[in-house]
């Protein structure tokens, strides 16, 4: 049996933003806003990638994230640890570890040669899989990973993020109707809560960011012009 300390939700949300902002996984600019793939403007980024060069931090996210689990679902339920291509991959690497299961991982497509193969690593028909990734924005690039493990024989119907964006209303409900129950350790609610009580940023900085996070389209639109032009 895996040993576990039970830490409160609140505690977890907290402890999780303040890391991510002590390491430089955050960042913050309100006046040459962050370009986003999909060509909106944010003044805030996060990158949980860099997690994985902090050895003690991503040790205490781990033991988060057991506990979480421990209290939401039960570390017994799950058979195997999965992570989807490519950022996944080392968190379900160090989670495996800890909760001592088999580790898996999930190619976003087949590779096209060899055995074809989509999902790498020794699965079980009906294990129930727990899906891994770094962060999860509106859920919808979950769902491939997800099905990707279904097809192959695979019950998965949890996921564990580090990090979750929470600014889309309809993100929870679509992960619900692909059958996904969502686990995550902190928001950017949170970080915004760390940034006001760590006065580490300015007032104007932090009021641009709290207006961006309650209306993430809205600001992108109606200051995208603006911020370009600097």
């Amino acid at each position: 049996m895996i040993n576990y300390n039970h830490t409160p939700r609140k505690v977890i949300a907290q402890s999780t933003a303040r890391m991510l902002l002590d390491i430089g996984a955050v960042h913050v600019n309100a006046v040459k806003p962050f370009v986003l793939t999909s060509g909106s403007i944010s003044p805030v980024y996060i990158d949980c990638r860099k997690l994985i060069s902090f050895p003690r931090i991503r040790a205490a996210l781990m033991s988060y994230s057991v506990s979480l689990l421990a209290e939401a679902v039960g570390i017994e339920y799950f058979e195997a640890v999965a992570g989807g291509e490519t950022a996944g991959i080392p968190f379900a690497a160090f989670l495996s570890e800890r909760l001592a299961l088999p580790m898996l991982y999930v190619r976003k497509k087949a590779k096209g040669f060899g055995r074809n193969a989509q999902i790498e690593g020794h699965l079980e028909s009906g294990s129930k899989v727990l899906l891994v990734e770094d962060l999860a924005t509106d859920g919808g690039s979950k769902f491939m990973f997800a099905d990707a493990l279904r097809n192959a024989g695979a019950n998965c119907d949890h996921i564990l993020v580090i990090f979750y964006y929470d600014l889309f209303a309809d993100a929870q409900k679509k992960l619900t109707e692909h059958g996904l129950n969502l686990h995550y350790l902190a928001t950017w609610w949170d970080i915004l809560t760390e940034l006001k009580s760590l006065d580490r940023f300015d007032e104007k900085t932090v009021l641009t960011v709290e207006a961006f996070l309650n209306d993430p389209v809205g600001w992108s639109d109606t200051n995208i012009d603006k911020y370009s032009k600097k």
